[in-house]
């Protein structure tokens, strides 16, 4: 398994050569697009940098494809759609969606004591956090804060920022991802019994 995974990305850089070749663009206009400095970029271009999930997202959107196809893409001849993890260093990542552009949502599990020291990142974008079980360590800027379950936090991701487990336990959360300026919006419709009127009051629309 860590041997297939290491062979996933190590096929990163040259893929992401491609895909910039391809797209007829430069290391500075990408920069520009990402928020990653040139120097960073070409280092993942060459393999002399490991891609981490900070970077991934914004070079996925910048390239209009999926993460997982940025990762591992599946064989090509077989129509159905495969989700597959990535674990690496403790975080196991399963994208939920695979469409290019809009929200990207994905499924990320981390192991109790992964990531202990904050490394805050800053890329172009917005989040949104929702915690399904366990407690997040989220630091945002400034502020260092812990989501328990069915907490959720949204933040500009130019913020630097960083996530990791609040204590010895794994976390599980959801992540959605969109382009500056795309906000998850949740709405919900009113129950029948929500929705009747108070006696003696005006009728519900």
């Amino acid at each position: 398994m860590d041997d297939d995974l290491d062979q996933a990305l190590d096929a990163v850089g040259p893929r992401l050569r491609t895909l910039r070749k391809q797209r007829e663009t430069t290391l500075a206009r990408l920069s520009e697009a990402t928020g990653i400095s040139v120097s960073t970029l070409s280092r993942l271009e060459s393999g002399s940098r490991r891609p981490t999930l900070e970077l991934l997202l914004p070079l996925a959107k910048a390239h209009g494809v999926t993460l997982d196809e940025l990762v591992d893409a599946p064989p090509t001849g077989d129509p159905r759609i495969h989700l597959r993890p990535v674990t690496r260093h403790g975080m196991t990542m399963l994208p939920l969606t695979r469409r290019a552009g809009g929200i990207q949502a994905y499924k990320l599990v981390l192991a109790g004591g992964s990531r202990k020291e904050p490394d805050p990142q800053t890329h172009e974008g917005y989040e949104w956090l929702y915690v399904l079980n366990g407690r997040l360590r989220l630091v945002l800027g400034e502020h260092d804060l812990v989501l328990a379950p069915g907490e959720a936090a949204e933040f500009d991701t130019r913020v630097p920022h960083w996530f990791g487990p609040a204590d010895a336990r794994a976390v599980e959360f959801l992540s959605l991802f969109g382009q500056q300026g795309e906000r998850a919006h949740l709405r919900a419709r009113p129950r029948a019994a929500d929705a009747r009127p108070e006696p003696g009051g005006p009728p519900t629309a």
